[in-house]
């Protein structure tokens, strides 16, 4: 799941640490793709620490989440439903399809929240912001990230710029996408691509829009 997705489990949530904790694999993911940490292995590093111990318990539940998400059946059905939706798109792109239908659900995910106003975006940043950033740099620390100016460098763009709040817009999405895929393939799509993806993603959302919730109450039922 992506940011939104995960923050709308966390949504009444006023722990502030326990909320960037849940998208924090995310943003270290976009900061360092390189950077691969395991917190829950080592807890007793964090626990003595109120701060620390509720953004690895934010980070615990992202994983925890993620689990129960990509192994649900809700999952691999529109994962499956929109690889072939997109397929006859991609024939000039290096794109792997199953890739950009994984990624693809997930976004539209985040859109059918904003769009349906199931989360507030500006709530969620407003957490961001008020986490202290010393903590949050411990807490990379004691994870073994030797160096996290890059990291605050990131994270401070992607909190000033509220990225997320172009959601709203499902054209937005695509180029999301492209982004994306450009850390895989230096030439992801064409121009005229990106236009035929937004109006197979405009199609498809219509079909996810139906029962998208239920993955959420799924999910939610089965998180400790």
């Amino acid at each position: 799941m992506n940011f939104l997705s995960h923050y709308y489990f966390e949504r009444a949530n006023p722990d502030s640490n326990m909320v960037i904790g849940t998208v924090l694999p995310d943003l270290v993911k976009n900061a360092h793709k390189d950077w691969n940490f395991y917190p829950q292995k080592k807890e007793e590093l964090f626990v003595a620490d109120n701060s620390l111990k509720s953004i690895l318990k934010g980070w615990k539940r992202h994983l925890e989440v993620d689990v129960l998400f990509h192994s649900s059946d809700f999952f691999n059905h529109h994962t499956a439903q929109l690889k072939q939706n997109i397929l006859p798109i991609l024939k000039d792109s290096p794109v792997r399809p199953s890739f950009l239908a994984h990624i693809g659900v997930e976004l539209l995910l985040d859109h059918l929240l904003v769009i349906n106003r199931k989360i507030e975006i500006n709530s969620f940043y407003d957490h961001l912001n008020n986490v202290d950033d010393s903590k949050l740099a411990l807490f990379l620390t004691r994870c073994d990230a030797a160096e996290t100016d890059h990291f605050f460098k990131f994270l401070t763009s992607f909190k000033s710029s509220r990225y997320l709040l172009s959601y709203q817009k499902l054209e937005n999405i695509s180029y999301a996408l492209q982004r994306i895929c450009m850390r895989l393939w230096t030439h992801p799509f064409a121009e005229d691509t990106i236009l035929l993806l937004t109006e197979r993603l405009e199609i498809y959302k219509v079909i996810l829009e139906k029962d998208y919730l239920e993955i959420f109450d799924e999910i939610g039922l089965k998180l400790h």
